[in-house]
């Protein structure tokens, strides 16, 4: 048997209603009076058709080299007033930029050849599906974190001399780089340009050397000493300039190239996502500690604060 609504329960609802319908014929009314009548919305109050202020923008983060072509020119005119010729590449991994300076002639590389001769043997290596001897792996890290010769003489000899050369200009594209000319590989020629694009491959495998081998040249740079075989500072130029940052370098230095010109070079990876690549030489004639000053100073005015 189904009940009838309580009398009470109708009224209720009865008065529910009309309260609603009164408050909105109200609000069309008041709005009638100035205009046309307001939309009416039981779930949004507020002016009709009123939305969120869209988000603001983000700014994009500042550009950490965008005055470096002008801090660039400053810094190697000052240490061209001391009688040094400097030469200075730096890319940037991220963006693609590249901003040199100098005279872009290939010149002496030094110890930085033995980059070279460690890719070479570990591509060697790589294709052949054999791992490195504990001797070699020991002669290897020292070559590499302590720049020392008699390694790099050993693998030179072994592995082919000026061939090792030939074969990395040919896997990495350098088109600036040559065999020395006298045989001996702290002669080979190259520019700043083809080592920071030499590394830039390195890094991104382009240049044909597998990942795991690059790590293994990677984690000796990183751990270069401050004091190489021979007794020889380590410290100048990157290192030094760029206190304040991660790196990973390979340095090199002879005397005396096109008269008593002390050569120095300072090679690496710079900031713990390698986002920056620099190759830097330097040539002049004054005693070795003044040139690595130079070295030194001259990145300083490029990067005050020791950082990027």
């Amino acid at each position: 048997m189904r009940r009838r609504p309580s009398v009470l329960l109708a009224s209720v609802v009865s008065l529910t209603v009309g309260l609603l319908l009164g408050a909105s014929s109200a609000r069309l009314a008041a709005g009638s009076e100035n205009g046309p009548p307001l939309r009416v919305s039981l779930l949004v109050d507020g002016p009709a058709g009123a939305r969120p202020a869209p988000p603001a923008a983000v700014a994009a983060p500042p550009d950490p080299i965008a005055n470096l072509d002008a801090l660039a020119r400053k810094a190697t005119a000052d240490a061209s007033n001391n009688g040094a010729d400097i030469t200075f590449s730096l890319l940037d991994r991220k963006t693609g930029r590249l901003i040199s300076t100098g005279d872009q002639a290939p010149f002496p590389i030094a110890s930085v050849a033995k980059l070279f001769i460690a890719d070479d043997l570990l591509m060697g290596l790589s294709t052949t599906k054999r791992t490195l001897s504990p001797d070699d792996r020991r002669r290897l890290d020292v070559m590499l974190r302590s720049s020392d010769d008699f390694p790099a003489d050993e693998f030179w000899d072994r592995d082919g001399g000026n061939a090792i050369i030939n074969r990395i200009v040919a896997r990495y594209g350098l088109t600036s780089t040559t065999v020395p000319y006298d045989g001996n590989w702290w002669n080979t020629m190259s520019t700043t340009k083809d080592l920071v694009r030499y590394y830039d491959m390195l890094l991104d495998g382009t240049g044909g050397l597998p990942p795991e081998q690059a790590a293994v040249m990677m984690s000796d740079l990183g751990a270069s000493t401050p004091v190489a075989s021979d007794g020889y500072p380590q410290r100048f130029g990157i290192p030094d300039g760029l206190f304040s940052e991660s790196v990973a370098v390979k340095q090199g230095w002879m005397c005396c190239w096109n008269g008593p010109n002390w050569l120095h070079m300072s090679t690496g990876v710079v900031g713990a996502d390698r986002r920056y690549v620099i190759a830097m030489g330097s040539m002049q004639p004054v005693d070795e500690a003044a040139a690595r000053n130079t070295m030194t100073q001259t990145l300083k005015t490029m990067f005050p604060g020791g950082r990027i």
